[in-house]
C-alpha cells in the first residue's frame, strides 16, 4: 500500500499487521535513546492546515523516532495567507523531494487530491468531516491492549457524529475487527444515512449499560454553521457521560481534546475506566508503524 487515505482501504489482516508492528515499537519508547534507523535519510513533510496538538506532535515524534528528517508546515504564517492554493503549496514543497506527506485539512477529499499531485506517499491525518484513519488505528490498538480482543464487543459512539471524522473511521475499523457499533446522540447530530454502514442508532442513553466500550465524541462547534442543539447545557443533561451512566466494567474513550463538563464529567475523565491517556501514548507507536 502506497498511501493511507481511509480505513476502508484496509482489511482486518492489514490492520492487525500495523498494530503488531506498533506493538514492537513500544520497546523503543522505553529506551534511553528513543530512536531506530528505519527511516534514516527519508524526508517526512507534516502539512497541517488545521490546529492540532496530539496528531501533529505524535506524527513528528513518530518520524523522528524512526530517524527521518522532518519538515513541519503550518498554514498560518505561510504563503497560504497570501492566497496560495493547496495544489501550488504541495507542488512547491514537493521540490524538496519528500518521501512521505502527512496532511490535515478542513476539506473533505483533500488527502486524495494531494496523493494525485505528488510522487510521495500520503497519510491522511484528517480531512474535514471525512476520515481520520490513524486515530481509528490507535483506538483499536488501545482497546486490544486493554481488552485483548474486540471481536464481539459492543461499542457505543456517543455525541456529535455528524461532524466527526473520527466516528466515520472508527465505525469502519471497529466493525472490521468484529465489534458491534451503536451510534448515539441527538437526531440532529446523527447522519440520516449512517445505518448504511452497518451500525445501529440510538437517540437516548437508555441502553448504554450493554456497551463494553463507551466512546464519547467532542461537540465540534467550530464546524457547526447552524444550531444543532438547543443549548450545550441541555445537550450535557441528555448525553454527558458521568459517574451515574458509566459502569465499572466499561472502558471509556475520547479522541481529545475533551470539553470537560460537556461530553464528559470530570469524575469519569480521571476514572480507572478511562483510557484517554493510553490513546495519546498509542498515537506515537501506531504512527511509527504507519510511517
Amino acid at each position: 500500500m502506497r498511501h493511507l487515505l481511509s480505513v476502508e482501504d484496509l482489511d482486518r489482516a492489514a490492520i492487525e499487521r500495523i498494530l503488531d508492528r506498533a506493538k514492537s515499537f513500544t520497546e523503543v519508547s522505553e529506551r534511553e535513546i528513543k530512536k531506530v534507523p528505519a527511516l534514516r535519510g527519508r524526508r517526512v513533510l507534516n502539512l497541517f492546515y488545521e490546529a492540532s496538538t496530539r496528531t501533529r506532535s505524535s506524527f513528528e515524534l513518530a518520524a523522528k523516532s524512526l530517524s527521518a528528517d522532518v519538515i513541519n508546515f503550518a498554514a498560518g504564517g505561510s504563503s497560504v495567507e497570501k492566497g496560495e492554493s493547496l495544489k501550488d503549496t504541495v507542488q512547491t514543497l514537493s521540490a524538496y523531494q519528500p518521501d512521505l506527506i502527512v496532511i490535515r485539512t478542513p476539506h473533505v477529499g483533500a488527502a486524495q487530491l494531494v496523493a494525485n499531485w505528488t510522487t510521495a506517499s500520503v497519510v491522511n491525518a484528517g480531512d474535514g468531516k471525512h476520515e481520520h484513519p490513524t486515530q481509528a488505528l490507535l483506538d483499536v490498538y488501545t482497546l486490544r491492549e486493554r481488552l485483548g480482543d474486540i471481536d464481539g464487543k459492543s461499542i457505543w459512539i456517543v455525541g456529535d457524529v455528524t461532524h466527526s471524522r473520527v466516528a466515520r473511521s472508527n465505525i469502519h475499523a471497529f466493525q472490521k475487527m468484529g465489534a458491534h457499533v451503536t451510534l448515539c446522540g441527538p437526531p440532529t447530530l446523527i447522519p440520516r444515512d449512517v445505518t448504511a454502514l452497518g451500525c445501529d442508532v440510538a437517540y437516548t442513553l437508555d441502553g448504554l449499560g450493554e456497551a463494553d466500550v463507551v466512546y464519547a465524541l467532542r461537540m465540534q462547534k467550530e464546524r457547526m454553521t447552524d444550531s444543532f442543539v438547543p443549548s450545550i447545557r441541555e445537550y450535557a443533561a441528555q448525553y454527558q457521560i458521568d459517574g451515574r451512566r458509566l459502569g465499572a466494567r466499561q472502558v471509556l474513550m475520547h479522541p481529545g481534546p475533551v470539553n470537560r463538563g460537556v461530553e464528559l464529567a470530570a469524575e469519569v475523565i480521571d476514572s480507572p475506566q478511562a483510557v484517554i491517556g493510553q490513546q495519546v501514548a498509542a498515537g506515537v507507536v501506531v504512527r511509527m508503524a504507519v510511517l
